[in-house]
């Protein structure tokens, strides 16, 4: 039975912080993985990138290098993401995010004997451009954290998950009026992917003031 543990947003922060540098730390003597790659899942609504962005300065006072990728920056160009309408939510589920491009740019160079050479943006859906960025190293030992929504079950070589989750009620409620055609593919996504299951933890982000750690006993 699992046990829900109330957080602050910093505690919340340093313990998963905490829990990332102990990961990092458990393949060193055996000499596993170089990189560490971890997933803020969550609807723009519950904020993955805040509490993504909240890691990094724990994990720096860890001696741990981070690099910071948001899914925001991977989306496909305008003619692929709104093919069937700039509102299906089919879409926004299953088109709208490069998931090979992530793979290829950012998870690949931190395979084991991968380059670590990772690519931050890729395109920008404002200006509909490339973003031309250059590759920036991540040092070995070091941190990649990912964030953004829908991204689990897309078979990303994650070694740590973390799913903000939110009542259908409050992902509604927090959901500004023009984005809620998006509603429908979260929850096929729940349905489908079943995302507190799939992620390693799971933290319940109804009220972004008072997040709540779900512990499996």
């Amino acid at each position: 039975m699992p046990r829900v543990r109330p957080l602050t947003p910093e505690s919340l922060a340093e313990e998963l912080a905490e829990r990332i540098a102990e990961l990092v730390a458990e393949p060193a003597a055996g000499g596993g993985r170089t990189w560490t790659r971890v997933a803020v899942d969550g609807a723009d609504a519950a904020r993955p990138g805040d509490l993504a962005d909240a890691l990094v300065e724990p994990l720096r006072l860890r001696g741990r290098p981070v690099q910071r990728v948001r899914a925001r920056d991977f989306l496909r160009p305008a003619s692929l993401r709104f093919e069937y309408g700039h509102h299906d939510p089919d879409a926004y589920l299953d088109r709208w995010l490069d998931a090979g491009a992530l793979f290829r740019e950012v998870f690949d160079p931190l395979e084991p004997g991968g380059s670590g050479l990772v690519l931050p943006t890729l395109w920008d859906p404002v200006t509909d451009r490339a973003t031309r960025a250059e590759r920036v190293p991540l040092a070995p030992g070091g941190v990649l954290v990912l964030d953004g929504p829908l991204l689990l079950g897309r078979w990303f070589p994650l070694d740590l998950a973390v799913h903000l989750r939110l009542t259908p009620a409050a992902l509604e409620r927090r959901t500004p009026e023009a984005e809620r055609w998006t509603l429908p593919a979260f929850a096929r996504y729940e349905a489908e992917i079943r995302p507190e299951e799939s992620a390693d933890m799971t933290v319940r982000a109804d009220d972004p003031r008072r997040p709540a750690l779900v512990v499996n006993m």
